[in-house]
């Protein structure tokens, strides 16, 4: 504000900072510019922002988000681990087995599979494995694939924010641990919330579109010669090793140790001349550095597959974005905390469902849950909205599935039928109605279920 600090005042006598919203416009634009990129062009842009807003504006250099990158620095490093000793693709040939069990139901046990994966490993990436999979046995079983693919993608979206291990998980602990949020009492809501939130938008598309043999687009292929109907997909279906198998049980364990012990406080050991409990985030960075090399050490990981998953990859892309527009937001609000008070505090209280409609917004500019809660649930924080509401609006971060991305595109080509489409204005897409089903669904329930439990 030493540059650009420029006050008026306006014509009913009210202080209007003009260098508050030239300041916000610049965060606008730079989270604009990162959400169309997405990955680390999020942390570059968000990079960027701070730079101008600290060197161009004199604000004070916010805090960084250390806690919360490391916490997902740690988290990917276990996941990584538990790919490179065979854990992951075990846990995809399990799912096999149970989705072509039962082909007709396909509509359910997809998106289902889905959930549980993301659940379990903190990532939506690992869907990617099963998505041909639920396609083909969609085809073979003459359900209408668009079904089953456009509402696993959004399960595994909704699965992200009642993940133990995901990002936002690790964001939210180390947010509101301070008003008394515990890792199991966030997860209580979030994960029946969530997965009854998926099971609605199951029942939503269970009959929506025409049948396939019906299906217009898939008649013209089948005509043209386009669709094969004798296709097979090829899978690696190689047994799973004992390694594969012990190093997804110690994973397992390990996410129920932390779980159980940051969920009583009289569980975390006292530590330093104090005595005082070790903090949730230090525990859960710690906790999962330590599991990471027992499966390394137990599993005998490859040294060439230490790092060199996807998953690793991935999650260092999603630390560095939210390394970037955390920098630069904490930066902003912890300058104008006083002003945001006064003016937004007590209409965000009477009305917080425009807090929802913040959340929705920025997760559908941002492309990420966690960037999205690491971005605006601190100023719900600041501005006293009650646990209930924060823990509550948790899937209006998930509004990913708005403009489509590398899931939602992905899915597109493994549905050989055509039955799943990007529409012509990209918003009109297979995804879009059902994901606005199920994350209404499951903000519903997550707030019902937040306001018994907090």
């Amino acid at each position: 504000m030493k540059y650009f600090n420029i006050s008026s005042k306006n014509k009913k006598g009210v202080d209007f900072h003009f260098s508050f919203w030239l300041e916000l416009a610049v965060i606008v634009i730079c989270l604009a510019i990162g959400g169309r990129f997405s990955g680390i062009g999020l942390g570059v842009a968000g990079g960027f922002g701070l730079a101008i807003l600290t060197l161009g504006f004199g604000l004070p250099v916010g805090e960084m988000p250390t806690s919360v990158v490391f916490i997902i620095m740690t988290v990917i490093t276990c996941v990584s681990l538990l790919q490179g000793a065979g854990g992951l693709d075990y846990m995809i040939s399990m799912a096999e087995k149970i989705l072509r069990k039962k082909p007709s139901a396909i509509t359910f046990l997809g998106p289902l599979v889905s959930y549980i994966f993301t659940v379990i490993c903190g990532t939506s990436y690992v869907a990617f494995s099963v998505y041909p999979v639920i396609a083909e046995i969609a085809i073979n079983a003459k359900v209408r694939p668009e079904r089953a693919m456009s509402m696993s993608v959004i399960a595994s979206n909704m699965a992200v924010c009642a993940s133990p291990t995901s990002a936002i998980a690790a964001a939210m602990i180390a947010i509101t641990a301070p008003i008394g949020v515990t890792s199991l009492s966030l997860l209580a809501v979030t994960v029946p919330a969530c997965l009854i939130g998926v099971l609605v938008g199951c029942l939503f598309v269970y009959k929506r579109g025409a049948e396939l043999a019906d299906d217009p687009e898939f008649k013209r292929r089948v005509a043209t010669g386009q669709f094969q109907e004798d296709y097979v997909l090829e899978r690696d279906t190689q047994n799973a090793t004992t390694s594969a198998k012990v190093s997804v049980v110690i994973f397992l364990l390990a996410i129920a140790i932390i779980v159980g012990m940051t969920s009583h406080p009289d569980l975390l050991p006292n530590i330093g001349p104090g005595g005082k409990p070790i903090s949730v985030p230090t525990l859960l960075q710690i906790m999962m550095l330590a599991t990471g090399a027992i499966i390394m050490v137990v599993c005998r990981v490859p040294r060439d597959k230490l790092d060199s998953g996807s998953v690793f990859k991935s999650g260092l892309i999603g630390a560095v974005g939210i390394l970037g527009i955390s920098w630069m937001t904490d930066t902003f609000f912890a300058t104008h905390l006083k002003f945001i008070t006064d003016v937004f505090a007590q209409t965000l209280i009477q009305y917080p469902m425009l807090f929802g409609a913040m959340l929705f917004v920025t997760s559908m500019v941002l492309y990420s849950p966690a960037a999205t809660a690491v971005a605006l649930m601190p100023i719900g924080v600041s501005l006293g909205l009650p646990a209930e509401i924060l823990i509550g609006l948790i899937p209006a971060t998930c509004a990913v599935f708005i403009i489509p991305g590398g899931a939602q595109i992905s899915c597109v080509a493994f549905d050989r039928t055509g039955t799943t489409k990007i529409g012509r204005f990209g918003f009109n897409h297979s995804y879009l109605i059902p994901g606005l089903v199920s994350m209404a669904a499951s903000t519903v329930l997550s707030l019902a279920i937040a306001y018994i439990i907090f």
